[in-house]
């Protein structure tokens, strides 16, 4: 495993990191004993970032990774914890509260369930269209004068809102999907970020499944929230599993899985990339671990770039409504 410091002003972590998200239930029902078994073997191959949302699971994520990190070294981990999104008994989505005191009340809940007295990276899971960003990030600073969090990351906004942040507070990172289906960050994104020394942790670079190699539409189980993602819809998915097969042919061709491909193409786009994956058994995990030993050359790339030219993907990558409150997708940047 490499390591390299995540941004000019963050920790220095893993070059891949652990996105938790579906240990949670969001992709269906998940193995509780396979997740605890998963982070530990992620934690053993190296990994040091962990990725979380309080809202996973409304808490249970969180707790998982508690769990997790029991009777270990603390310090060999990097916690980095989306907050804001709020949600109903139903598991419903009812908006998002990044006001400074409820930044500071969903800090403390997570401390609580992480069960340790501080944070690594902390993050406003989408722009508050109610506060302004400075507001958020004034609070979380109060957090790191007090010692509670080490470093703020934002995440799903644009570069206006990147630039107004790190105005407020130094920032490490924006989490943001990036992927061969999902591109939109090279216009004003990346190179905003750039210019700011600001890194990038990448979620969804196997696009929820969908370039993984594995994902078939008899797939979806229930409470996976991809019978609603407009990708995977019927219209669209056939013309994605079309994309899918030629980048079959590509891994084919290299002895590699379509998931370490599109892994390393993610990585081949800049050391101040971090892809974050997403796997919840440890068998995917040692496959996208694969990844790392992969070295795309100049022609490797156009020809991956040629089966998938840049906005072929049939589909946005979230349903309208969830479209509408991601800044990142407003005006593109």
């Amino acid at each position: 495993m490499q390591f390299h410091q995540l941004g000019a002003a963050g920790p220095r972590v893993s070059s891949f990191g652990l996105g938790c998200m579906g240990m949670s239930g969001m992709y269906g029902p998940a193995d509780r004993a396979e997740s605890i078994a998963t982070l530990h073997a992620a934690m053993e191959a190296g990994i040091t970032l962990l990725d979380t949302g309080d809202f996973y699971g409304m808490g249970h994520n969180e707790m998982l990774i508690g769990e997790a990190l029991r009777g270990r070294d603390r310090g060999r981990a990097v916690i980095s914890v989306k907050f804001g999104a709020l949600r109903d008994p139903a598991g419903g989505w009812t908006g998002y509260d990044a006001r400074p005191a409820a930044v500071k009340s969903f800090l403390a809940y997570s401390l609580q369930r992480l069960g340790t007295d501080y944070i690594d990276i902390y993050r406003p899971a989408r722009l508050d269209p109610a506060v302004p960003i400075e507001e958020t990030i004034g609070a979380i600073a109060d957090m790191v004068t007090a010692g509670h969090v080490r470093a703020i990351g934002l995440s799903e906004v644009g570069a206006d809102s990147i630039r107004r942040a790190a105005a407020t507070h130094p920032i490490c990172d924006l989490q943001i999907e990036y992927s061969l289906l999902s591109r939109g960050i090279e216009d004003a994104i990346l190179p905003a970020c750039r210019a700011l020394g600001i890194g990038i942790t990448a979620y969804g670079v196997l696009s929820r499944g969908l370039i993984s190699g594995h994902w078939q539409p008899h797939n979806v189980q229930p409470g996976d929230f991809r019978a609603f993602s407009p990708r995977f819809q019927a219209g669209n998915v056939d013309r994605n599993l079309e994309l899918v097969a030629r980048l079959r042919a590509l891994a084919a061709a290299k002895s590699v899985s379509v998931a370490q491909l599109a892994i390393a193409w993610v990585v081949a786009q800049g050391a101040d990339i971090v892809p974050l994956i997403g796997a919840r058994r440890r068998d995917r995990l040692s496959e996208a671990l694969g990844a790392a030993d992969l070295r795309l050359s100049a022609s490797d790339l156009a020809a991956i770039e040629q089966a998938v030219p840049r906005d072929a993907a049939a589909g946005a990558r979230y349903p309208a409504a969830a479209m509408a409150h991601l800044d990142s997708e407003q005006g593109r940047g």
